[in-house]
């Protein structure tokens, strides 16, 4: 794994946006497609970040501000989408995915994020559970939270009962912004999928190896790798990450099934990348 990027990855200088870009940098480095078009992307966003000031420019009231924003940027600007069961593949890029407007969940959250902040409103990510969702903060006492990709916010009764459903006391819940690992992982670990679903196991593998770099030891991440190494020839290795997830997972019903094929693999007579 390359250390300097790494190194910009884990960088508390760069925000959520660029780390995505630098994560599709580094994910299709060798493929045939254009490069990224990043200061395409960055003009596009600008366009969009101008126009929507201008809106709220004479608005006095910051809920009404910010109500106006979010309906110039989720109607005016097309970003009103619903839920895919497999975003494409461009969804993951910062700048097709923008100028597309068919952004995959963390895309859009980091550039909605990127958008909002700049119209002079505090914003963060924040997970309500089994979802990323925007926080905007109207002021020190009202907030609104809303989804990245359709821009329905949440109202007080629903947001209790999700927040019910995270683990201690729900009368002692705060809910914290998310660091940029855990979107930058979220967002990676979607992608592999669909690189898994296209068959392009080598990119696929590129990003359970970034996801490892930021979470080391994950026995899904380790079992999933050790897939795409066998699918890759990469027996030996493999067998290694397959063990790896068994031993840390014994219940697993997939655990039980890879102990078995385990004992059939011959690892002495199969190809070592």
């Amino acid at each position: 794994m390359n250390e300097l990027f790494l190194s910009e990855l884990k960088s508390a200088d760069k925000d959520l946006l660029q780390k995505l870009v630098l994560i599709e940098e580094h994910v299709f480095a060798d493929s045939a497609q254009e490069p990224v078009q990043t200061e395409a992307s960055l003009d596009s966003l600008e366009l969009i970040i101008s126009q929507c000031i201008a809106i709220i420019s004479e608005i006095e009231s910051p809920l009404e501000k910010a109500e106006a924003l979010l309906n110039e940027l989720y109607f005016q600007h097309l970003f009103i989408d619903r839920y895919q069961t497999r975003w494409p593949i461009s969804a993951y890029s910062v700048a097709k995915g923008l100028n597309q407007r068919a952004m995959s969940p963390v895309v859009k959250a980091a550039l909605v994020k990127e958008i909002i902040t700049a119209c002079g409103f505090e914003t963060d990510l924040v997970f309500i559970p089994n979802k990323i969702m925007v926080r905007l903060c109207c002021d020190e006492q009202y907030a609104i939270i809303f989804d990245a990709i359709t821009g329905e916010s949440l109202d007080w009764t629903e947001l209790d009962v999700r927040l019910d459903e995270l683990d201690g006391d729900p009368g002692e819940q705060e809910l914290k912004a998310i660091d940029d690992s855990v979107a930058l992982v979220e967002h990676l670990s979607a992608l592999k999928n669909v690189l898994i679903h296209e068959q392009a196991f080598d990119k696929a593998l590129t990003c359970v190896d970034v996801i490892l770099s930021l979470n080391p030891d994950d026995p899904l991440q380790r079992r999933d790798r050790g897939f795409l190494l066998h699918q890759l020839d990469c027996f030996k290795v493999a067998v290694d990450d397959y063990r790896y997830f068994v031993e840390q997972c014994p219940k697993d019903p997939a655990a039980k099934i890879l102990k078995i094929q385990l004992e059939k693999i011959d690892v002495g007579n199969n190809v070592l990348h």
